[in-house]
């Protein structure tokens, strides 16, 4: 028999349960499939969200779902040298997030399917005119027809593939352990130590109960776990009060997960025939910190909107929903120029990045312009030969990652 909706949502994670919600709330009828059999596991991210963009979400968040108030966010160079971001937000219980978002749509009338994967999709025409998608798969709604598809199907990107629209992006390698009694004072530390994460980095990230997440990022695939390993071992983390090195005791280390971040940036398309690509699908992350649960959120919401207002139109067609770019471009952070200057960061010493970070102020949330002219100053004093090592792009990358509308 098969199943007819206005808008088909593939992958629950934060932004398929956003794209649903919004799409239910506005009166669409709206399916949400998710090929796991549970929502929210496994966890492939930090989990963070800053009040910025819970506030430019307009998130009201349960307390269920938030681990632990944080103060913002500390940049510790190979040096040492500490620098804070502070701006407040939370660390959030990743899985009970999505799975509240989720709820939150059903609540809204969207109908939710675990255990669904999306196989094939095929243009649906009536008289000669797109009118949506015949769309095949593993478990019991399918085949499913829809005006509009919406792919949050992660960096897999499935929708992508089965129509042609995007190659398969490059992508960056993470790795974290969920570890319990880990000191901290609130804030998410993040290391850019090339020793341990080459052109990547390392973090942890408190949450509730003594836990956090110790993890790294690195183009180096496949010493993820020996390079996470040996900075656990060779630094404060190891000197946790245990008999056994945290790494490797059950007890101390919960669990480690990861996954891979998609960094070739947004897809140069990411909207088609009555089709829209969301999140990690459309190749929505920061490059400095690869976050990219913010955007993933938010690009729902453009993307539900868009929805709403083609279907009224009797409009689903590529060119009616090329809004959906124009909303995102409009809003979302400076990808080029970011990642011009990540790739400036990358190409510099450990000695020249720690040298950078001297220059920093102790406190970068309020560097405005006079502060980036006086850090400029500082670094042309201490070494002028840096001026052409691409450092200005290497130090703006920091203020151009903490988002106008998301903040870190």
């Amino acid at each position: 028999m098969g199943t007819e909706c206005d808008v088909l949502v593939v992958g629950a994670g934060p932004g398929g349960g956003s794209a649903a919600l919004h799409a239910a709330r506005s009166g669409l009828s709206v399916i949400l499939i998710e090929d796991h059999k549970e929502i929210g596991t496994p966890v492939h991210c930090g989990e963070c969200l800053s009040d910025v963009a819970i506030a430019n979400l307009d998130l009201q968040l349960p307390d269920s779902v938030i681990s632990k108030r944080v103060e913002g966010i500390r940049v510790i160079f190979p040096d040492g040298t500490e620098k804070r971001l502070s701006e407040s937000g939370y660390v959030l219980e990743k899985h009970l997030f999505e799975q509240w978002i989720a709820d939150e749509a059903v609540s809204e009338g969207a109908s939710l399917h675990l255990g669904h994967k999306l196989t094939g999709m095929s243009k649906v025409e009536n008289g000669g005119k797109f009118s949506g998608w015949l769309c095949e798969g593993k478990g019991e709604a399918f085949p499913i027809t829809a005006k509009i598809v919406i792919d949050a199907s992660g960096v897999a990107g499935v929708c992508s593939k089965l129509t042609k629209l995007n190659e398969r992006p490059k992508v960056i390698a993470g790795m974290q352990y969920e570890m319990h009694d880990v000191p901290t004072d609130g804030y998410l530390d993040f290391y850019i130590w090339p020793e341990y994460a080459k052109k990547g980095y390392l973090w942890m990230i408190p949450k509730c109960d003594g836990r956090a997440n110790v993890g790294l990022v690195s183009e180096d695939k496949k010493g993820l776990v020996k390079d996470l390993d040996l900075f656990i071992e060779k630094t404060h983390f190891s000197d946790l009060e245990i008999a056994n090195p945290p790494w490797r005791d059950d007890s101390r280390s919960v669990r480690g997960f990861g996954g891979t971040i998609p960094i070739s940036g947004p897809h140069e398309r990411t909207y088609a025939d009555g089709l829209m690509l969301v999140g990690d699908a459309a190749g929505f992350t920061s490059p400095l910190f690869e976050g990219g649960s913010h955007l993933a959120l938010k690009s729902a919401v453009f993307a539900a909107q868009t929805a709403k207002e083609a279907i009224e139109a009797g409009d689903i067609s590529a060119t009616n929903l090329a809004a959906y770019q124009q909303s995102w471009k409009r809003e979302f952070p400076p990808y080029e120029k970011i990642l011009k200057g990540k790739n400036a960061l990358y190409s510099l010493s450990d000695d020249e990045m720690s040298l950078m970070g001297r220059c920093f102020p102790k406190e970068m949330a309020a560097m405005g312009p006079h502060g980036k002219a006086m850090v400029g100053l500082r670094l042309l004093i201490r070494k002028p030969s840096l001026y052409f090592r691409r450092i200005i792009p290497a130090m703006l990358a920091f203020g151009y990652s903490r988002a106008k509308y998301y903040g870190w």
